[in-house]
């Protein structure tokens, strides 16, 4: 998993999986999911977030470290 925030344009891309999106679904408003060709979700955007990248960076340390410990 991949955490991408473009401050520009306050767009948050979470990247679940690489490989091709085929199809993507508005699922809330602003909110938009990502599925490949067997309807497996790839990633999900979200549009206008306003996150600080010191918030961003700390949360995505963490994951790692859960992650790690778990596994």
């Amino acid at each position: 998993m991949k955490i991408r925030y473009d401050p520009k344009n306050k767009v948050l891309h979470i990247l679940i999986r690489e490989g091709e999106v085929t199809d993507t679904d508005e699922v809330a408003e602003d909110v938009w999911v990502e599925y490949d060709e067997k309807g497996d979700i790839m990633g999900i955007e979200i549009w206008n977030a306003e996150i600080s990248n010191k918030l961003l960076f700390e949360n995505q340390k963490n994951y790692k470290t859960q992650y790690t410990q778990r596994y």
